[in-house]
């Protein structure tokens, strides 16, 4: 949302009214409560026939400052997002001679008394971020400014021409020198954000354009905190775009909120993000296996899904789900929820073959009713469909013939669409994979009165949230798992989430894996993709590639369009590659599921990035084709069919964990690979976890675990723990010392160690066992 012509100059048809002064402070308790005129008031009349800004701030939690900037407080508010972190009084405002400061833990915000505009923002003495002069503005959109065609004919500026009103609040948030931008979001562009205009503004753009089906107005800096705005609705950020020295964002209306969050690490703000908007979820051990589907408009019935079971075991290709893409149900009726009967006349007995074989099962969902589909004319008739300002339900063409959307701001409707999904799980339905959910329109009227704009991007919110909480009431806490592609701020609680329609392309598989990094910097634990891309058929080099990097994330899909995705559909090689990489996958689960419980109880993200693995080192600041899978395995995908690929290895000693080779970091390395390999670095003297099993990811992971050494690291005592998956901790105790490690099972269990790249395996003797690094 640009206002401005250049430095100087607004728009056309733009009146720009900026917080000139802090005129009057007034600390109250847990608030500090500023009167910012839109003048300077130099004499008793300048008071008069002028607007004032109220800029207001508290504390939700300790090391969080939230700045609520108002201009008519009577006006329109924004609910803002949930926050289910929240606690009041967090804060402590004071006011002196000079100003007036907001402290929260660590963190404390400053608003200099007078002219001109100042609120700062420091970390235990260092400066963060600060709001100056013509920061804080409110926008009006008189006459000479765009109009917007929108039904409600308002006057506007727009990127997308979507959120159009006649009034808009910015703040803008300085950048310092070398200052850099991540999040907001899956967003399929470059990582760092600094030049970018970003519409937070869910859409089905695929991943190959600027739209994001996961928008989350929250962005980390490199500087040790994170900015979060408060609105569901359309925000508008300008990284550096319209002010080069700041970061900018609007929204439309009266008021705008807005919460700093300190580090002073980017590890540290994602906690204090994740407390104050909510952690993932845990999810079973089960769903860190291969997920094999039927695609979506290939032909297939139950024949076919045997047929390809069948060739998953002839092959020895491990895989833990079987998924029924959209045409489980029959064509036209999207959503009945009813098995197509032609093609799956028995969908019990199915299922149970499948349960017997040792599968779970997954099935497509959207949050559309098709105006076939037998359930229409219920939800109809019960007020459970989203209407227009008419009365009438809103429906429409797109996607599937006279579709229309559960209203589930009405909590009969949400409880009656939860009663159809039971009947489903019931069935021996285990997950949901929920599509769709950002084509919300803005012309409609919501049950309870919310907001239209709004609404649209918390409509994925609202959807998930009601999936989410019948899988866990008929399959337990921990057991629950969607499949998601939309999400909004506290999406990142009912995981998991995969990326989107993408293409089967190296290019494509690169702008995957920067939106999985960028969603990661925004707060989500758990990530997936399709593996060999969702439109179109890719070559056997492309599906090869992505069978490796696919199977080292947090969750594994095999999923297309058109054309099937089992390995054997490409060539023999194929199928070794994904025998290989499932089982190393299976080996690694104890890691992997650890890594998993770390982003339940902490929110860092499974699949994490260079740059928040490594924030103090320059060399990593805009790396987008790496990352660290846990804490200490690097991987980096090879994006090209010769197998050429450049890698950056921060300081420290790495072993490869597939060759063994031991190399000194701090540099860059171009490598060749051929398609059963990349580069997989393990970190200097990490003790990795793993298991005896290659062939399922739910299995005892103590029964026969290998520790596995890597050579270097520092000197000292740290704890090794790995999770089982019915909760049981099992703790070891890793002792380095002058190139020895000693390690130590706590409650004296056998185990196998190992010094990563040498072929010896020592066995405990009473739980212990020492190694020569």
């Amino acid at each position: 949302m640009k206002f401005t012509d250049g430095f100087w100059q607004v728009r056309p048809g733009v009146t720009a009214l900026y917080a000139q002064e802090a005129y009057d402070l007034d600390a109250r308790g847990d608030r500090l409560v500023v009167t910012a005129p839109t003048k300077v008031i130099e004499k008793r009349g300048d008071v008069l026939n002028r607007p004032v800004l109220t800029v207001t701030l508290s504390s939700p939690l300790e090391g969080v400052v939230r700045v609520r900037i108002e201009h008519h407080r009577g006006g329109k508010s924004s609910p803002g997002f949930d926050l289910p972190g929240a606690v009041e009084g967090a804060g402590t405002a004071e006011t002196d001679a000079a100003g007036g400061t907001l402290t929260t833990g660590g963190l404390t915000a400053r608003v200099t008394a007078g002219h001109p505009w100042r609120l700062e923002f420091s970390h235990e003495g260092r400066l963060l971020t600060g709001s100056g002069p013509k920061s804080v503005g409110y926008m009006s959109l008189g006459a000479g400014a765009p109009v917007i065609a929108e039904p409600t004919g308002v006057t506007g500026i727009s990127t997308t021409g979507l959120a159009t009103a006649a009034h808009y609040v910015h703040e803008q948030l300085d950048l310092g020198v070398g200052e850099l931008v991540y999040g907001l979001g899956e967003r399929f562009g470059p990582l760092v954000k600094n030049g970018q205009t970003i519409d937070i503004w869910n859409a089905d753009g695929g991943t190959s354009s600027e739209q994001a089906y996961k928008n989350v107005p929250f962005y980390l800096s490199n500087r040790g905190y994170g900015v979060l705005v408060n609105h569901p609705e359309h925000v508008s950020f300008e990284v550096g775009s319209e002010a080069v020295e700041r970061v900018q964002f609007s929204t439309a209306g009266e008021s705008l909120e807005y919460f700093v969050i300190a580090g002073p690490t980017p590890v540290e703000v994602l906690e204090r993000y994740t407390a104050l908007t909510g952690r993932p979820a845990r999810v079973p051990a089960w769903s860190y296996g291969l997920w094999l589907s039927t695609s979506f408009t290939t032909d297939y019935d139950e024949e076919t899904v045997a047929s390809f079971v069948d060739g998953m075991r002839e092959r020895e290709l491990p895989f833990s789900v079987f998924h029924f893409d959209c045409f489980w149900m029959r064509e036209f009726n999207w959503t009945d929820l009813e098995w197509d009967p032609r093609t799956f006349p028995d969908p019990e007995g199915m299922l149970a073959r499948l349960r017997d074989r040792g599968l779970k099962v997954s099935a497509w969902i959207n949050p559309y009713i098709a105006q076939r589909s037998a359930l229409f004319d219920v939800a109809r008739d019960a007020g459970y469909l989203v209407r227009r300002p008419d009365g009438t339900v809103w429906q429409w063409d797109l996607w599937q013939a006279g579709m229309a959307l559960v209203d589930f701001t009405n909590p009969d409707a949400t409880a009656w669409f939860q009663e159809q999904l039971r009947g489903l799980l019931r069935q021996g339905v285990d997950a949901l994979k929920t599509d769709f959910g950002e084509r919300i329109p803005i012309d409609v009227v919501w049950h309870d009165g919310s907001d239209p704009e709004t609404m649209h991007n918390l409509y994925t919110q609202r959807y998930n949230e009601a999936v989410f909480a019948v899988l866990e009431e008929e399959r337990g806490e921990g057991e629950a798992v969607v499949f998601a592609r939309s999400a909004t701020t506290g999406g990142q609680r009912m995981p998991v989430h995969w990326g989107g329609d993408n293409s089967s392309s190296f290019v494509s598989m690169a702008e995957s894996l920067r939106g999985g990094l960028s969603l990661a910097m925004s707060g989500f634990g758990f990530w997936s993709h399709d593996i060999g891309g969702f439109e179109g058929t890719p070559d056997a080099a492309v599906f090869k590639r992505w069978l490796a990097f696919g199977l080292l994330s947090s969750h594994s899909r095999l999923h297309g369009s058109t054309s099937y995705r089992v390995p054997w559909a490409f060539d023999d090689e194929a199928v070794d590659v994904a025998r290989e990489f499932t089982e190393l996958k299976m080996s690694l689960m104890p890691y992997l599921y650890r890594a998993g419980i770390e982003a339940h109880e902490r929110g860092i993200p499974v699949m994490r990035p260079m740059q928040l693995a490594f924030p103090d080192d320059p060399g990593a600041a805009y790396l987008d084709r790496q990352y660290l899978l846990g804490p200490d395995l690097l991987v980096a995908p090879v994006f090209s069919e010769h197998g050429e690929v450049d890698v950056y290895l921060p300081a420290g000693t790495w072993t490869s964990l597939l060759s063994g080779e031991v190399v000194e970091g701090g540099c860059w390395r171009r490598e060749q690979h051929g398609f059963d390999s990349l580069p997989l670095y393990v970190r200097g003297g990490a003790v990795l976890p793993l298991g005896a099993r290659r062939d399922r990811p739910d299995y005892a992971y103590g029964t026969g675990l290998t520790l596995a050494v890597a050579p270097g690291g520092v000197d000292g005592v740290e704890s090794v723990q790995v999770v089982e998956p019915d909760g049981t901790v099992i703790a070891f105790e890793a002792e380095r010392r002058g190139g020895r490690v000693r390690l130590r099972s706590l409650d004296g269990r056998d185990f196998v160690a190992k010094v990563i790249g040498t072929p010896g395996e020592i066995e405990s003797v009473d739980g212990e066992v020492e190694l020569h690094r």
